[in-house]
């Protein structure tokens, strides 16, 4: 079984982030469309990674050597980001948007990933962990994006994809071992079915609930479905850029390492290493 390179380690950054910025408006780029598109992204955070935290803390019993290792200092690193987002979701002016609505609909979804046992948590988890790194991936390479937003916002989404490309296969190196007594034909049809389930359910639903965001700003619904299906699937196409990285999970004997991105994130590893030294 593939695994991820020895020389790959998780370093949780203690770093904490000032989110006034984001009280003024439209803070992504000034533009209300990709606002309310990271604004929901981010409302997602802080109970989705706590399940991730919940789905590999099930089976730390079961690890040992380096991936227990990785598992701990992959829940530090969630734990934070959880913490950040959620500073940044209090900055969303909830007499004007519909937040406490968006967060009800996350937990519901959560609650079903959670009620079948933390079997379902881990492969939830191992899905949604390989769309973050694709979008982590879309953050690196397409900085454009973030080109108008203020610099400690800015910091903040770079410094998330960063962690999460760092930490990307730790899940799914949890998978591996704890399924190593299932069938290979097993564990390829879980995993596929999930990512078709959990791909078509997390990219309607963020444009569901971005929708919703855009509609209070004034948007009829026809013109909130449309703006937020030109910014996912057109242009910039935040969702479509990573199609590459997302089929690669369909790949018999697939690693989330054989996409190797870690030279493209060393300048801010080492950015983001020196402030958490401070």
């Amino acid at each position: 079984m593939k695994r991820s390179p020895e020389d790959v380690t998780i370093n949780p950054r203690d770093i904490r982030f000032n989110m006034d910025a984001a009280k003024t408006g439209y803070w992504m780029d000034g533009d209300p469309v990709a606002t309310a598109i990271m604004n929901t992204l981010s409302l997602t955070f802080p109970d989705g990674e706590r399940l991730f935290i919940d789905a590999v803390r099930a089976y730390k019993d079961r690890l040992d050597g380096k991936l227990a290792q990785d598992v701990k200092d992959f829940i530090a690193q969630e734990a934070i980001h959880s913490r950040e987002h959620h500073l940044l979701n209090k900055a969303i002016d909830r007499t004007k948007y519909p937040v406490e609505r968006v967060e009800a609909m996350i937990r519901e979804r959560i609650a079903f990933s959670r009620s079948a046992g933390p079997m379902r948590m881990l492969i939830a988890t191992i899905c949604l962990e390989h769309f973050t790194a694709m979008l982590a991936d879309m953050r690196a390479l397409h900085a454009d994006m973030f080109s108008k937003t203020d610099p400690e916002i800015e910091r903040l989404w770079r410094w998330h994809a960063m962690e999460e490309t760092e930490h990307k296969a730790v899940t799914y190196d949890v998978f591996m071992e704890v399924t190593k007594g299932w069938s290979p034909v097993k564990r390829y049809f879980r995993r596929c079915m999930a990512m078709a389930l959990i791909s078509y359910f997390f990219t309607r639903n963020i444009a569901t609930y971005s929708t919703w965001m855009l509609e209070a700003d004034g948007y009829t619904p026809e013109e909130a479905k449309k703006a937020v299906r030109n910014f996912l699937w057109k242009k910039p196409g935040f969702f479509a850029r990573g199609w590459k990285i997302w089929i690669s999970w369909f790949k018999p004997g697939f690693h989330p390492w054989d996409h190797d991105n870690r030279a493209l994130m060393d300048e801010w590893r080492s950015e983001f290493d020196l402030v958490a030294a401070e």
